[in-house]
């Protein structure tokens, strides 16, 4: 039980790191472009969770931050799907 309370009372390093990795991998494969929308979910749950983390409320923080990385992954298939599906010139 002990350990359980003390992995909540951790800063969500890992994933912060991953909803962060996840966004830049949405940007490379042209979110903005194609699931602009999605991607800004991202980002905004990754703002929150940023902001719960400078508030030390690290339950709240990684909930955004899994938030943010479900998002910006699914900004990435979208765009990644959509670009495929542009008509080509």
């Amino acid at each position: 039980m002990a350990l359980l309370l003390a992995g909540c009372a951790m800063a969500p390093v890992q994933e912060m790191s991953d909803a962060r990795q996840a966004l830049l991998a949405a940007e490379e494969a042209g979110a903005q472009e194609y699931a602009g929308d999605t991607l800004a979910n991202a980002r905004a749950y990754l703002g929150r969770a940023e902001q719960a983390l400078s508030a030390h409320d690290y339950e709240r923080a990684r909930e955004q931050a899994e938030l943010a990385s479900a998002a910006a992954r699914e900004a990435r298939e979208l765009a990644l799907e959509r670009m495929q599906q542009r008509p080509r010139e």
